[in-house]
Parts: C-alpha cells; structure tokens; sequence
C-alpha cells in the first residue's frame, strides 16, 4: 500500500501533544480513508482508536514487566492435552477472576512439574489485561529480601511493594522450614493482605502442612486460617508438564541444525 506523505507541520504538531506515535499508522490510514472515502468524523475516531489501542498496550506491556510474569505462560499457551488432573470447573471459575472482586485467595497444590506456576501465573496474565496490579515472586526469594530489608532500614517499603499488589502470586510456598523472622513476615502478609487483596499460592503441600514450615505454631495457625477460610484449592495430578516445555531439535535454528549435522 502507497503511504501519504504527512507534513512536518502535523509532525511537530503532533509531537508536541505527546501523539507521535500516531506517525506509526497514520499515513496508511490517510490512504485508507481516501480509498473508502471515510468520512472526517469517522476518520478521526479511527486514528483515535489507533492511539488508544496502542497506548492501552504500553501499559498492559508495562504492567506485565512490573509484575514480574513470565511472558510464555500465558492461558493460550496451556497445554489442553496434558494429562494433568485437576477441577476444570473451578479453574473456569478462577480465569473468571471474580475471586479477586471479593478479596479471595487460591492454594495450587500438587507435585512438582505439573503445572502449578503456569496456571498461577496464567491467572496473572489475565488479572493485569483486566486492569489489575499484579505481583510475583517466589517465597523464599520474597522472604529473604524482607529479611535484607530489615538489615538497610527498607523494610517498610519493601513490604508496601508486597501489599500494595491487587494479587500476589506466591510461587513454591512451604518449601522449606522457616525460621522466627521468615515466618513473623509471612504471617503478616498473609493477616495484612486478608479481605484486603488476594493472594495465589503455589506449593507441593497442601494448606494443612504448612503449620510445620513456620517457626511459631500460633502465628501460623492464626495466618493459615485467614488464608484458607478465603482461598478456593485446586488441586493438579498428573505427569511433569515441564517435559511439553523442553525445545526439541526441530525448533533450533536452521543453522544449528546444519553445524550438528557436520559434528555427527
């Protein structure tokens, strides 16, 4: 398609009101209306559109990289064929997000590599389209910086960061036993964050093992109640997801392929 050329004037006009990246597509819209003959009001609702369109995935873009989400394990990636075992029910409900309008939590328990972060983090894909903040990190990463922060004088702040978060998506939660301070921070994110902002929570223990992981039983038994009086269980069996993830030989570049021939 022949593009319009588009005069400086416009250029520097629309530079100056922040719009220049209206330059991207506006000379094939130029030519597009002309084809069509699309009316002036018309046309500019179109450009607009353009703009909002552009500008709304910047900032999907941006939340997503503030979330720290993986930008593969989004819900179209999923593997409908795996033969992971879980409540295909309850997860529709959970790509819904409602839980998140009523401040709910969710716990995916299940053995390692069936998927536990993908859907976790699928959820929080879908969270950040819809407009919400979202925030991942894995626990003991989490509770370590807490526990640095401590050491700087950045506690609160830090903190903030994790209770700021609409959903807070906890990955590999009751790994390992914690110790007084881990499990004084855990307890309070999960008391802070109660009927305040959800939290998902990925673990290969089920909620009623988790008291184990925390150095004070009454800490724990008062922030595990919060958590699971508000959290729906989604339990996944099945084979490694991990192994539909590897690459195979034919995804390698062609050049890849043609160099390992010669080294055989």
């Amino acid at each position: 398609m022949t593009t319009e050329p588009i005069s400086p004037d416009l250029k520097v006009t629309l530079r100056r009101l922040k719009l220049g990246r209206m330059l991207d597509t506006l000379p094939q819209r130029l030519v597009l209306a002309r084809q069509q003959e699309i009316p002036h009001a018309d046309f500019l609702q179109l450009i607009m559109a353009d703009e909002v369109a552009r500008r709304e995935g910047a900032t999907l873009n941006m939340r997503i990289k503030r979330a720290n989400l993986d930008p593969e394990m989004r819900l179209e990636r999923w593997d409908a064929t795996t033969s992971a075992n879980y409540d295909r029910v309850l997860f529709n409900e959970l790509v819904s997000l409602r839980f998140l309008e009523s401040h709910g939590h969710v716990a995916i328990v299940g053995p390692v590599g069936v998927g536990k972060t993908f859907l976790a983090q699928a959820l929080g894909h879908l969270a950040c389209q819809q407009g919400y903040e979202v925030l991942v990190l894995r626990c003991d990463r989490m509770l370590k910086t807490l526990k640095q922060a401590r050491l700087d004088k950045s506690y609160d702040e830090e903190l903030d960061k994790i209770l700021a978060a609409d959903l807070l998506i906890v990955d590999d939660f009751g790994l390992d036993a914690m110790d007084p301070t881990e499990s004084r921070d855990a307890y309070e994110i999960m008391t802070e964050r109660d009927g305040k902002g959800s939290i998902i929570i990925t673990s290969n223990r089920g909620p009623d093992e988790w008291l184990a992981t925390f150095a004070d039983p009454v800490r724990a038994q008062s922030a595990i109640d919060r958590f699971t009086s508000r959290a729906y269980d989604l339990v996944i069996e099945g084979e490694s997801y991990r192994q539909r993830l590897k690459p195979t030989f034919k995804d390698r570049p062609a050049m890849d392929r043609k160099e390992a021939t010669l080294v055989n």
